[in-house]
């Protein structure tokens, strides 16, 4: 582990300002994905702040202005994945290799900017209704969890394409993934303890991907995160 595997990983997941890495290698990607989970913690602690500047605004006005600043951050990375999947869902009809060949068309279909749509919407009244509770813990911790969720995907799935999920296969240990885990569920403990469905919830889009299509690509990673951000999202408001 090294800060220059670490500003790798956040320049590739975020728009954060960073210093500038020099020397790019091959394996870089791979070696620094064992930092994705901090890099949640980066985005979630962001928006903690967000949400605390604005905490005497409407719940709407906060959660608007979380949810700008999310979108901002990721630079709506995994939205675009979110979308991509599902064009590639409505047009594939059930056909593993025909869901491939259509995640690799540029444009935005329908089902694309319904997915995105709902996606936004969904995460706007979560994040309204979290406005009145102990907001800070679950923004800090959603991120990040769906970010460890990315490392047990590419540990467990095939890649079926080139690309961000072919380049971090193997980049990290079980090891890793447990230490992350056993931290996530610590500060959930400690915080936010409705964000432990995370435990069950991050195998189970692992063994959906498995199950549907037999592998994963780096699109599949951004709609998992952000399935997963949302499904988190709904246990705390809910929990």
């Amino acid at each position: 582990m090294s800060l220059r595997e670490f500003w790798i990983a956040l320049q590739f997941l975020t728009r954060l300002p960073t210093p500038r890495v020099a020397d790019s290698r091959p394996d870089d990607l791979a070696r620094a994905s064992l930092w994705f989970p901090a890099v949640g913690l980066v985005i979630g602690a962001c928006l903690a702040i967000v949400a605390r500047v604005f905490q005497s605004a409407d719940p709407w006005i906060v959660a608007l202005a979380v949810l700008i600043a999310w979108i901002w951050i990721t630079g709506a990375l995994h939205l675009d994945g979110l979308g991509d999947v599902a064009d590639a869902f409505g047009a594939s009809h059930g056909k593993p290799e025909r869901f491939v060949a259509v995640l690799g068309d540029p444009h935005a279909g329908s089902f694309a900017v319904v997915a995105i749509a709902l996606q936004i919407a969904a995460k706007l009244v979560l994040i309204a209704e979290l406005a009145t509770g102990p907001t800070a813990w679950a923004l800090l911790l959603v991120p990040a969890w769906a970010r460890l969720g990315t490392l047990v995907c590419t540990k467990t799935l095939l890649s079926l394409k080139p690309g961000m999920g072919a380049s971090v296969t193997n980049g990290v240990g079980w090891n890793v993934i447990v230490i992350w885990g056993g931290v996530l569920a610590v500060a959930a403990l400690a915080g936010a303890p409705a964000t432990l469905l995370a435990i069950a919830l991050i195998p189970a889009i692992a063994f959906y991907w498995q199950w549907r299509l037999g592998g994963i690509t780096g699109d599949c990673h951004g709609a998992s995160i952000e399935v997963t951000e949302t499904l988190l999202l709904a246990a705390c408001v809910l929990g």
